[in-house]
């Protein structure tokens, strides 16, 4: 653990320096806010782009900030000092992953005020928001372990990220795509945040994002196996 806060220090410092890195937890967080109040239109339901922007937030911000972390500390070198300082590769894992987890969970409180949710509905977008951010940030780290080079860390993301962050949008369009993306925890996501009450969360929902999680985490021991945090 204290090898692990070291680390989250570490990261902090660097994000202050790392404007591409930081912007990732800031830019959909006040775009919602702004068209949660800049846009009004007659029929539209409560909190929508607040709501909209939340699965967008939990698929995108740290799916690439985990994998650019990784990916520009291998590119760098720097890992690899890290690791033979006796830093852990689960402790650097946890500091890094615990502190995307954490700024990403801020801005999702930032939405949360925003859309002035009461207290029961609050709890349960912070806990939908926080299982689905765990999600996102353990696929980043995969990514980030398959990655040699910041530029290779974007190509293989950005295509996971249109899928996650963009499918349960297009669901709402088309039948097909529906069922699709019923199989991503983004969607299962969007449907607990249409009606933010506990009772309404069902078994294969639940399941859903736990099998997301159990696949994310297989992959990143593939990875890992293959490449190692040490490797470049």
């Amino acid at each position: 653990m204290r090898e692990a806060f070291v680390i989250f220090r570490k990261q902090v410092r660097d994000t202050l320096k790392n404007k591409e890195i930081l912007i990732q937890f800031v830019l959909l967080p006040v775009l919602a806010v702004i068209m949660e109040n800049a846009v009004k239109v007659e029929g539209m339901p409560e909190n929508y782009f607040i709501k909209l922007f939340s699965v967008m937030f939990a698929g995108m911000a740290p799916l690439v900030s985990m994998a650019a972390i990784l990916a520009e500390e291998k590119e760098k070198g720097t890992l690899r000092v890290l690791l033979m300082s006796d830093v852990s590769p689960f402790s650097y894992l946890l500091g890094t992953g615990s502190y995307v987890w954490l700024l990403c969970m801020a801005g999702s409180a930032v939405m949360a005020a925003a859309a002035g949710f009461r207290a029961g509905q609050l709890m349960a977008y912070l806990s939908v928001m926080g299982a689905g951010l765990a999600v996102s940030v353990a696929a980043g780290a995969a990514l980030g372990m398959f990655a040699r080079s910041q530029m290779m860390a974007t190509s293989l993301v950005m295509p996971v990220m249109l899928v996650l962050a963009f499918l349960p949008m297009l669901s709402a369009f088309q039948e097909t795509v529906r069922k699709v993306a019923g199989i991503l925890y983004t969607r299962q996501m969007q449907i607990f945040l249409e009606d933010l009450r506990f009772d309404r969360m069902d078994f294969k929902g639940a399941a859903i994002m736990v099998g997301n999680l159990a696949m994310v985490c297989l992959l990143f021991i593939i990875a890992y196996k293959r490449n190692g945090l040490e490797r470049e």
